[in-house]
């Protein structure tokens, strides 16, 4: 696996492709992008084959050990690995720790083992047990285990220092396996920088991460709702700059289209999709515009429907809320003005259901619970979402990112945020600018 940058925007924002990856090494992704979400196995609400008909999915698909760990038994009597066993058969797999739509509870992690949670409850993992389970899954990369238990604002400095000293001591274990193991050769390992809203904790571990054989670095605890976008921005900014530029950074948790963007901004290539998921378990569906044409028409269509569209805010410590909390990029469906509103999802969206069915017809499969509405729903959520990553790659190539993110941000009824007044400086001299207690540590040093 290797990261080919054709440019770089704006001093800090990654374009590029993917290279080598798969069993083959003919596969590849270009960046910016978001991976399949498949946690077990497949996406929710569809089968392959209606999954299939979307175009331009991306090739990298997710699974999640929290949703499969149950089944380790099976998987090593099945001995083919989850892509065989799932029916991914083309897909190139990346296995991460938690499922990104849930939230996982904390307080269940010790010094040698962290807690997945699947249907059948909690799951206790030790480095052995969680390399017998890869063994057993036989991705093509796989994200180390790590102590991710520091995303609350009131996490201490003490308890965020432990985390991190925790997942680089996982991190060297799982090497040590990983490079004893014969199912694992060809299987890359992501390192995990941790360090909560700590600046000099999050430098630590991306520095001491990046020095380890790793083929990319996924950064945890940076989840919608755990962090303010502006504090988020600055420490991704300032961790990017002691990670190696030929390799990818994947950010877990975050998927609203804003902070998409502000990441991008921030130096991330690689994103969950979870987050149409979400959207359509509220009964939701995407309606937020990318378009970066110029076409008068549809800006009138836009500035109609802009009333469509209301929402809120997340606020530090508020992850439990993202499964029902509705965000200004989403129409609610359940809405009764939609009952004899006979217009598509979004005008102009070329999926199957913005092209058969009206927004009446979801209206009614919701209120009378059919699950074909869950189906729909994914599939125009899928489609609108992984439209929006490839709008976002056409803005970065045609130098057209300030329209594009005019048209998210406006369309979603959001402005952008300003940044706040520094009130602190590490000693890298990198200002720290949130209310929290990062600011009042970081300039206290």
């Amino acid at each position: 696996m290797k990261l080919e940058l054709s440019r770089v925007v704006q001093g800090t924002i990654r374009v590029g492709v993917l290279k080598g990856l798969g069993k083959t090494g003919q596969q590849s992704l270009e960046v910016p992008a978001c991976l399949l979400y498949t946690p077990f196995g497949t996406m929710p609400h569809l089968t392959q084959d209606t999954l299939h008909t979307l175009g331009n999915l991306p090739p990298v698909a997710q699974v999640t050990l929290s949703s499969i760990a149950e089944h380790h038994e099976v998987l090593e009597d099945f001995k083919d690995g989850f892509r065989k066993f799932s029916g991914l058969h083309d897909s190139v797999l990346y296995c991460s720790l938690h499922d990104p739509a849930s939230p996982t509870p904390t307080g269940y992690t010790t010094n040698k083992t962290v807690s997945v949670w699947g249907c059948g409850g909690r799951i206790e993992l030790t480095v052995n047990k969680f390399m017998a389970l890869l063994k057993a899954v036989q991705p093509d990369w796989y994200q180390s285990m790590a102590d991710g238990e520091t995303w609350q604002n009131d996490t201490s400095r003490k308890r965020v220092r432990k985390s991190v000293d925790r997942t680089l001591g996982h991190l060297d274990e799982c090497l040590l396996l990983h490079q004893k193991s014969q199912e694992l050769e060809g299987v890359e390992v992501f390192g995990v920088v941790e360090g909560g809203d700590i600046l000099e904790e999050r430098l630590r571990s991306a520095r001491e991460t990046a020095k380890r054989p790793v083929a990319g670095f996924c950064l945890d605890g940076f989840q919608s709702g755990s962090m303010d976008q502006t504090l988020r921005t600055q420490l991704i900014t300032a961790v990017a700059k002691e990670l190696p530029e030929d390799k990818p950074r994947l950010l877990q948790g975050v998927g609203q289209p804003d902070e998409v963007l502000a990441c991008v901004e921030a130096g991330v290539d690689l994103f969950e999709s979870h987050f149409p998921f979400q959207v359509t378990e509220r009964g939701c569906a995407l309606s937020f515009s990318f378009d970066i044409s110029s076409d008068p028409e549809l800006a009138v269509l836009e500035l109609n429907e802009k009333k469509d569209t209301a929402g809120g805010t997340l606020h530090n410590g508020e992850q439990d809320n993202l499964k029902t909390q509705k965000t200004p990029f989403e129409i609610n469906l359940n809405d009764n003005r939609f009952k004899d509103d006979f217009r598509p999802l979004v005008e102009g969206c070329g999926c199957y259901c913005c092209t058969n069915h009206q927004r009446a017809y979801l209206h009614h499969l919701l209120v009378t619970n059919e699950l074909l509405a869950g189906v729909l729903l994914m599939i125009h959520n899928t489609s609108h979402y992984h439209g929006f990553f490839e709008a976002l790659r056409k803005a970065l190539a045609s130098d057209k990112l300030d329209l594009l993110k005019r048209r998210v941000l406006e369309r979603g009824g959001r402005t952008e945020t300003k940044g706040l007044r520094p009130i602190g400086r590490d000693s890298r001299g990198i200002d720290v600018a949130c209310p929290s207690k990062v600011s009042l540590e970081v300039s206290s040093n």
